[in-house]
Order: structure tokens, then sequence, then C-alpha cells
């Protein structure tokens, strides 16, 4: 690369001024001398293993094919995509309830015939049987969720969340939304949530969402016969990327039957870009997953769904207690908030630490990923089982409306070991469902159920057992567990209040939950609507606002949100809606990295394929020079796979001529649309033989001739909000002065990423 393609000078940015005289010396040296290079990891962690990423083409391609393909349109066409992009909506709403209730249908007829089973056996006074089968149960479970992310799609690990919102901000790896990853996540989910784990089946349905909507959206395939003409309009990925943010959005409402709480959660958690019309859009899929689960749960209870059916969409029903709060009621709401912050930022700083351990475990192969899943599976095994033993038998009340001690599966008074009419409390939280012990929990106008030391042995068993079961290799959301935790701690502050306080122990539960939800995940309105939804209490929701603004100041003051963190430690270079403030300092010219590699308007053939085979670039300037033009100017930008196709079609001239009328008759715009997962051309599939590597071929009609420019001193957090805000993947930057070749250099998000603009410039100060 020549000198002066990225020559610049030093800027004045803040340092440090004992490293002053050394840190000027170094900005001063020509970039020749330096060569400066982006080491930054193009690896990041999905699920449980490392995997190869890219970022996604959300730019318009503006080049000749395609203009042609636009103004070849007929109107009735227009309207065809408008249509279709309603209908894949409407299937992705369906297909997401349908395995919403299908998740929740499994989940609560494997683990009640587990509990069931137990339960018989405990009667019978078969104590050490019981556990045996209770713990079998959970470890051939647990094992069968492990195996299926540990062989057959490791990327279904964790919630998802993480690797869905990375990909709508535009970095893409090859697994995260395939087809094997949604089998596993559907069945691994129902497995691992089945086993006992304290995991949630809430995050891995956003993800399971993500990926229905991912594959209807793949433009249809030649394998399956697939190919109408139609869905050629969604081979790219602006398209995708909206119909995987419907997908998150209908995920949220099929595991928490919260439809607007789905889109709301679409719009501040996982989306980096958002527009009315997608808003539209994103809300009918969401009311399309409503109806579906509300038809089913109908169709449930008549009793033809084995152990489920109880319950509409109102999952939660806390609507019977009083919702009265006084001036004293708003301090505790207060000091709930607090504590939520305080407990939530610990909770994300613990998972951090043990998610560093368990990666170590889970790089050592697939048999140690079953064998840590089946040391945690034990270890809750043995907390559920064990921890009841630690609690008193407690006389049954009299005058209840439901029975006690209870029969069956759930319930809020198990019997456990305890005698006739008598029930065990903390049974009822431990030995029951996860979604059954925070209906117990938020359950009004019982305070005298649960003891003081049952709900503080419960909250600190499912802090700890929460904290080490995420990481392991299931699919396992986060949302339950923080709501177990937050409830029993908000419970038994309701409970010790008592007669000073006119908040029922039930509700006070209820803004735990939201106290500690806010403290972890750092999300403000889609949590409060969704617990509203969940547990159809509107009177609550100016306590509910208060309490989650409190634990989001409170936790921000320590750490980040569970999901940013996690995204930064699974090495997603994610882009943030903001510059970093030590970006005002530089300019764009000062991160390019190099070498940069271009091509003439008219290029042999062997330079393109040597040019492919030596870099990884996905992006290539086009720079025209005489006879073509004047003077060197730049044409525009060719991609990567474009190129591919272009060499694989052969149009090639022994002279250097331009061939573009050839190729677009030979070309439709549809042949460069980018392929579904791992479909497009590959460099190993090109055939190019002696002759034809010294022959040429014309870049015109393939090249996007209306790039993103920038001049090579605007400022970098300039560069970077523009970069985010249009969604791009290259940026070109231009020299200011006339005389020099006509581009500097690209920007790619990996040159935006703090370690490569800190690597060059050590001494800069990161908090100015």
């Amino acid at each position: 690369m020549e000198e002066d393609h990225n020559s610049r000078e030093g800027n004045g940015f803040e340092i440090e001024d004992d490293e002053k005289e050394h840190s000027v010396s170094m900005l001063r040296e020509p970039f020749l001398v330096r060569n400066i290079k982006n080491n930054t990891s193009q690896i990041a962690i999905v699920g449980v293993n490392t995997c190869p990423i890219e970022s996604l083409d959300y730019e318009i391609t503006d080049n000749e094919l395609f203009k042609q393909d636009w103004r070849s349109r007929k109107k009735v066409e227009i309207y065809q995509y408008v249509v279709l992009k309603w209908t894949l909506a409407l299937l992705i709403g369906l297909g997401t309830g349908l395995v919403g209730f299908f998740n929740n249908l499994a989940v609560e007829n494997i683990a009640g015939f587990k509990l069931l089973l137990t339960n018989n056996l405990m009667l019978e006074n078969k104590y050490y049987q019981a556990f045996a089968t209770y713990a079998g149960c959970n470890v051939v479970l647990a094992i069968a969720a492990a195996a299926l992310c540990a062989y057959v799609a490791p990327a279904a690990a964790g919630s998802g969340i993480p690797e869905v919102k990375a990909y709508l901000n535009g970095v893409d790896a090859p697994s995260i939304l395939a087809p094997a990853t949604l089998f596993v996540k559907i069945f691994g989910s129902i497995f691992g949530v089945a086993a006992g784990f304290v995991v949630g089946k809430e995050g891995p349905m956003v993800h399971t969402g993500a990926c229905i909507a991912s594959l209807l959206g793949q433009g249809g395939s030649r394998k399956y016969h697939l190919t109408w003409k139609w869905l050629r309009y969604f081979k790219n990925d602006r398209d995708r990327r909206d119909l995987v943010t419907c997908g998150s959005a209908a995920g949220v409402a099929a595991a928490f039957r919260a439809p607007v709480g789905g889109v709301l959660f679409a719009l501040e958690e996982a989306a980096s870009w958002w527009r009315s019309a997608l808003l539209w859009r994103t809300f009918f899929t969401t009311a399309v997953v409503a109806v579906v689960l509300r038809g089913l749960i109908d169709f449930c209870r008549s009793g033809k769904c084995g152990l489920f059916g109880e319950g509409g969409l109102i999952m939660f029903d806390v609507n019977s207690g009083k919702a009265f709060y006084s001036t004293p009621d708003l301090l505790a709401v207060v000091f709930l908030g607090v504590i939520g912050g305080v407990f939530g930022s610990l909770y994300n700083y613990c998972v951090d630490k043990v998610l560093r351990t368990y990666s170590l475990i889970n790089e050592r192969g697939p048999s140690f990923k079953i064998l840590l899943v089946i040391v945690i599976s034990l270890l809750t095994s043995c907390c559920s089982y064990g921890l009841p033993w630690l609690s008193k038998c407690i006389p049954c009340p009299p005058h209840l409306a439901e029975k006690c001690p209870t029969e069956g599966r759930s319930g809020n008074f198990k019997n456990f070991q305890c005698p006739p009419n008598h029930y065990n409390d903390l049974a009822s939280l431990v030995f029951n469902t996860n979604d059954d012990a925070i209906r117990n929990l938020f359950t009004s106008g019982s305070e005298k159920e649960f003891h003081l030391s049952t709900l503080m042995v419960f909250f600190f068993a499912i802090y700890c057992l929460g904290i080490v079961t995420y990481g392991i290799a299931v699919p396992a959301g986060l949302f339950i567990p923080v709501i177990l935790a937050g409830a029993s701690y908000g419970r038994l502050i309701g409970t010790m209040l008592g007669p000073l306080s006119n908040l029922d122990a039930g509700l006070c539960a209820l803004l735990g939950a939201a106290s500690f939800l806010g403290g972890t995940m750092r999300m403000t309105v889609s949590l409060c609507v969704i617990l509203l939804e969940l547990t159809n209490d509107l009177l609550m929701l100016p306590l509910m606002m208060l309490v989650l603004l409190i634990s989001k100041t409170v936790a921000d003051s320590f750490n980040e949100g569970i999901y940013d963190q996690m995204v930064k430690m699974k090495g997603f270079p994610y882009m943030e809606a903001h510059a970093e403030p030590y970006m005002r300092h530089l300019v764009a010219s000062d991160v390019v990295s190099g070498p940069l590699v271009s091509f003439s308007g008219i290029e042999k053939v062997g330079n393109l394929l040597h040019a492919l085979k030596v870099t990884g670039h996905n992006g290539f300037p086009v720079i025209d020079e005489p006879p073509c033009s004047d003077a060197p100017e730049l044409c525009g930008l060719v991609l990567r796979s474009h190129l591919l196709v272009l060499l694989r079609g052969k149009k090639f001239t022994k002279q250097r001529v331009k061939t573009g009328s050839g190729i677009m008759k030979s070309f439709k715009a549809h042949d460069f649309a980018k392929a579904g997962s791992g479909k497009g051309v590959k460099l190993e599939d090109l055939e190019i033989t002696e002759e034809e590597m010294e022959m040429y071929v014309d870049l015109h009609p393939i090249t996007n001739t209306s790039p993103y420019t920038v001049v090579e001193t605007m400022s970098l957090a300039k560069a970077a909000v523009l970069f985010r805000e249009l969604g791009l993947r290259h940026l070109c930057v231009v020299p200011k002065t006339p005389g020099r070749p006509p581009i500097v250099g690209i920007l790619t998000r990996h040159d935006f990423t703090p370690d490569h603009i800190l690597g060059l410039y050590p001494y800069i100060k990161t908090h100015k």
C-alpha cells in the first residue's frame, strides 16, 4: 500500500502528562513505517463455542444491476412485496405461538409427572427411593439437553438474547440463527427447565422466535424447491433484520403472554434500528401470538392437555391484592429499589466471573460440558429435595378455600414429609416448578403461608443456584431465576413490615421481582409492561415505575446490564448508539488499518483471484484510471460475494474493454442477492484456468457507485455515529486535498472497537 493512501499527522487529543513526549513522537511517525493492522478478534463465543463472525450488509447496494431490477419492477410486484412482509409477520406469530404453547405443555407434563412420581413415593415413606427417582429424572433430562447443545448445536446454549441483540446490531455468525439451533433451542429448553434447573424458558423463546423469523426470511430454498419468485425479495440483510426483530418480540410475547411487552422489549433491548413501519408489523406479530395462545389455552381447559390447562393469558394473577399505599409505603418501595439495584449488580458481577470460569471447562470438549451439567443438576436436586427438611411442619390454616395439604404436583401447601393437616412451606417453593413457585410467592392475602426463615433460605438458594447454573451447556433464560429471587426478598420485606404497611406481601413480592429485574437487566419500560401483563395489576403501575427507575439507577453506578456484559464478554463488536468520549480527539484517518487492496474498473482475473485468496476483506474499492477516466477517481465499492458470483459466470474478455452491457444481459439482480445460511458461492467453487487468469472482467455493473464516504479529517466520533445509524459494513475514507490517490482507506466495524483504538493510542484518556 502506498504511503499517501493513509498518511496523516498527529492529533491533539489528551494524553497523560508524563507520557506526552513519547506519545506525540509516536503519533508523528509516518503511516507507512507503522503499517497499522487491525488485530482485533474476528471470532466470538456463540452459545458455548467460538465461531467466526462477520458484519451484515444493511446498506442498499446501488449498482447498475440492482437499479435495472428496480426500474423493471411493476406496481403489482411492489404490492406483492408488501403483502408478503405482512404474511411472513403472520407466519412468525403463528409459529412462535405454537412453539411457546408446545414448550409450556411439554414442561408442565414432564415436570409434573416427575413431581407426582416423587410425591407418591414420599407418601409411602420411601424417602431415599423418592430422592433417587427425583435426582435420576433430573440428570437424565439434563444430559439430554446438554448432549443436544454439545453435539448438535452449541450456539443454542444460554439464553440467546446477547446473540440476537448482536445480530440486530449487524454482527453475524454462521450458527446464530441456523435451523439446527432452532431445533436444539426448543427441545433443549424443554429438557433443561423440566430437569429442575433454576433457569427459565423466556430467554430461549426470544432466540427461538428469531430463529423462526430467520428461517422464513431465507428467501426460498432450491434444495426443497421453494423458489417462488416472491421469496427472492427477501434475499437481503435489511428485510431479514426486520423479520428477526418481529421474531424476538414474538418470543417475549409467547414466553410471558405479554404482546405489548414483547414489542417494547424489541424496541428497548433487542433492536438497534427502529421505525414506525416496523412497529406496526411487530405489534401485528405479537397480536397473532396472543390470539394463538388464547385459543390453545382455552382448548386445554377441557383437560385434553394432561397436567397443563390452568390459567389464561394472565400467568400470575395478583389482582385480588389491595393496592392502597401511603407515604411510609413509598419509603419501603424506595428501599426495595435500592436493594434490587445492589443485589442486581452483584448478581451480574458473579455471573460474569462464573461464565469466565465455565468457558475454561467448556473449551475442553463436549464431554466436559456434559459433566459440568451433571454436577450442577445433582447440586440443584440436592437443594430442591434437601432444603425442605430444614423447614418445620406448619398446621394448615383453618377456613382455606383450597385443600391443605395440597394434593398433586402444585399448590401453596406441599405436604412433603409432614403429618396429615400440616404443610411444608419451603417445599412449596423449592420442590415445585418455577412457574408454580412464582405463583405461590405472588399469592395475595396469605402473609402467614411462608415463614421469614423460609423466604431467607429460598432467596439465598435461588440466588446462588441461578448464578452457578447460567453458563452451562443448556438453553437457559435469566428472567425466571431473577423473578424468583426478587419475589422472595420482596415478600420477605413485605412480611417483615406487616402491620406497618398497607401493601400486601404478594404485592411486595411483585415489586421485589421488578426491582431485581431492573437491577440485573437495566430495562425499564418493557419490564414494567411485561410485569403488568403478567400479573393483571394495573394499580401497581406507579410503584413499579418507581422501583424500576431506582433499581436501574443504583445498579448502573456499579456495572453494566447483564446482556451488555455478556455481549462484550462473548467478543461481539457491538456498536453503541453513542460514540466513546475519547473518539472526539481522533479523526477518521487515525484508525484506518491496512494494507488497502483496490481494483481497477476493468481488472485482470488473476489479480482478483489472488486478492480474494490472500485477504479476508469483504469489500474492495474500485478505482477508475486513464483511459477510463481523465484522472484516478473512486468509482465505488464492490463486495466479495458479488465478485465470486461474477467470476463463476466467466464473462471475461481478452482485451481490457468495457463489457457492462453483456454482463447486464447475462446476469440478473437476484443472482447477486445474498444467499441463505452457508449457501453462497465460495472461493473453492471457482474453477479458473491459467488462460482465464490473464483475461479481464468489467467490474462496473456490480460496483456500488454511491458508497458512503467521509473525509479523512472527520471526527472519529462523528464517523462512528454515522456508521452505526446507517447500519454500514464499509465506510470509505477519502482524502481532503487533491492530487492524492482517491481513497485513504476503509473503516469497518472492527476499526471502531476500543481494543483497536486503544491499542494504537494507549496513552489516550478513556474517561474524558
